[in-house]
């Protein structure tokens, strides 16, 4: 196989490689309905079942959880409040709260977190307004919940009362506390106490339960996410980012929970730990609860029915005595999946973002991009000072593959009027006669291919880095390009990319073979077609990387071309 061919092949296979990953999108995309359509059989099939939910109920503990005092999991509340028919949440008072990084509303029916936006991070529909990451309108559902399990405590469904129905974190204060008092039933006074922080996105949720009664409690809490199945915000691109549930424990790491797999109770996951947290994910953005480590919970998947899920944790609250006061607290993150702050929040909650099949190459290339980006400011110049670091790591391995290329070049007549010479012959004789060609002229055939080889991988890598990484999102670079994750509104860049990838085409040999001649003219333009739909960082990284190998390649070319042509013999 001649270089030609190794290097049609190398394209073909990438190529492959990322139709291949479009189908997977495409399956992807197709699971809302196939979800919908089991949980609808779901639904009618375990009306009677040993489920651990009641409907929306509150969960019920597993046995490993569960006290002596018998769970009932009923909560007291008000008489029926309004329901909106689109979502199934009933609806109260809505509390606002606003800090500096989150516009949050509160109902007072069940106490949920219906909507939050943050203000730090822009929406894709508009720029002008903060993305919404929690939103409880129709057709989105993704709220926050909590409440707790026992004969008479209050849950989900709970109407609260509060003091006030606005609260805006003031300058000078460092944080602003919510509290929600549920009604009393037998002596028992429950509140919850919603904490936000100024610069954070933890929210610090908290279960204070007065026992004025006359038996102890032996109280649960859970804290849950409960959203549907289509992702705030969809990935455009033909690589799909995970949209579901995962869970990280110290035992078996991190795990993903598929939706599809909640809906047919197919999900695999640890139950009781001790450890860890469970979040719902999507594209860029976490809402994650992150109890203390070393207490004991319970983690829960479940489908609803329809279109709805939810996933969560159940902790114990203990023993609390009549005249005592017990509280349980777990936070709540809800925000962007940057991954230097979600490291130091938890344990293995920087794994959420993820580079796929190649992260051992991407995680380093998102450090080198993050160094870079904090002495410039500026990723797209990052982006550029990443790819002439790894053309300057590769250097010399690019330096022989060149040098394979203007060999092969100048000996492109000769090897012409060799096959000229076998045509129509035994064609075994022919690649034979072109090997002992290539160990007389001291010619690597297959050293072009080291530069193309080096780049696959980085290329793939830095795809995904661009694709998962929140930082770079609305990230701008220059003039027209303001979101290097998404693609180039003017294709400029790709077609100056077209245009590099002609260029480079020239410097190389010639393909002896017609259709090989045809197929490499039409890469370019094919490339370009491609680029067209790829985030502007990646396609900057290529037409760098592009540039810099020309510059190489036609000095290379020059220096090495007229050593390796023969003197002519004068007669």
């Amino acid at each position: 196989m001649d270089i030609k061919k190794l290097v049609l092949v190398m394209v073909f296979f990438t190529s492959g490689l990322f139709l291949w990953e479009e189908w997977q999108a495409g399956q992807h995309k197709s699971t809302a309905p196939q979800v919908a359509t089991t949980a609808n059989k779901a639904a009618q099939g375990t009306a009677g079942s040993d489920s651990k939910f009641e409907d929306d109920g509150a969960p019920v503990p597993g046995e490993k959880l569960v006290s002596s005092q018998q769970i009932k999991g009923t909560g007291s509340g008000e008489d029926a409040a309004p329901v909106a028919a689109s979502t199934g949440l009933e609806s109260g008072t809505r509390i606002t709260v606003k800090t500096d990084m989150v516009l949050a509303v509160i109902d007072t029916a069940g106490g949920d977190i219906r909507d939050l936006d943050l203000l730090n991070h822009p929406s894709r529909a508009d720029k002008s307004i903060p993305f919404a990451l929690l939103q409880s309108e129709f057709p989105r559902v993704n709220v926050a919940q909590s409440g707790l399990i026992g004969e008479g405590l209050p849950t989900h469904q709970t109407h609260y009362t509060t003091e006030s129905e606005s609260y805006t974190l003031a300058a000078g204060e460092d944080k602003i506390e919510i509290r929600l008092s549920a009604p009393e039933v037998e002596g028992i006074k429950a509140t919850k106490i919603y904490t936000f922080h100024r610069g954070s996105y933890v929210i610090d949720v908290k279960f204070e339960i007065d026992n004025q009664g006359s038996k102890a409690l032996q109280p649960f809490s859970y804290f849950q996410v409960l959203r549907d199945v289509v992702p705030v915000e969809a990935s455009m691109f033909i690589m799909p980012q995970f949209n579901g549930a995962t869970v990280y424990t110290e035992e078996e790491k991190f795990q993903k929970i598929p939706l599809d797999e909640i809906a047919d109770e197919t999900a695999t996951y640890p139950k009781n730990t001790d450890n860890g947290w469970l979040a719902m994910q999507e594209h860029y953005f976490l809402t994650a609860w992150l109890p203390k480590a070393g207490t004991k919970r319970e983690n829960f998947a479940k489908h609803h029915g329809g279109y709805k899920y939810s996933a969560g944790i159940i902790v114990p609250a203990g023993t609390i005595q009549p005249g005592e006061i017990g509280r349980v607290a777990v936070p709540l993150y809800v925000g962007p999946q940057e991954q230097s702050k979600l490291a130091a929040l938890a344990p293995g909650l920087d794994l959420v973002v993820d580079y796929g099949w190649l992260t051992v190459i991407g995680a380093p290339l998102f450090w080198l991009l993050s160094f870079f980006h904090s002495w410039t400011g500026n990723w797209g110049v990052a982006i550029i000072l990443l790819t002439m670091l790894v053309k300057l790591i590769f250097f010399p391995l690019s330096a022989a593959g060149y040098r394979s290329m203007a060999k092969l070049k100048a000996v492109a007549p000769r090897l012409k009027t060799l096959r000229e010479q076998h045509k129509g012959k035994d064609k075994q004789k022919m690649n034979q006669a072109m090997m002992e060609f290539y160990k007389t002229e001291k010619i690597n055939p297959m050293g072009g291919c080291l530069p193309i080889l080096v780049q696959i991988p980085i290329f793939i890598s830095l795809y995904w880095v661009l694709l998962a990484s929140v930082e770079l999102r609305y990230a701008p670079f220059a003039l027209w390009i303001k979101d290097l994750s998404m693609p180039d509104p003017y294709y400029v860049l790709p077609v100056i990319m077209g245009i590099s990838m002609y260029i480079q085409t020239k410097l190389n040999p010639a393909a002896t073979d017609p259709i090989q001649q045809k197929v490499m003219q039409l890469m370019p333009l094919v490339f370009s077609i491609f680029f067209f739909f790829f985030p502007a960082g990646l396609v900057l990284y290529s037409l760098v990387n592009n540039t810099l190998s020309i510059l190489q390649q036609w000095q290379i070319t020059r220096m090495y071309a007229p050593s390796t042509v023969p003197a002519v013999k004068k007669k």
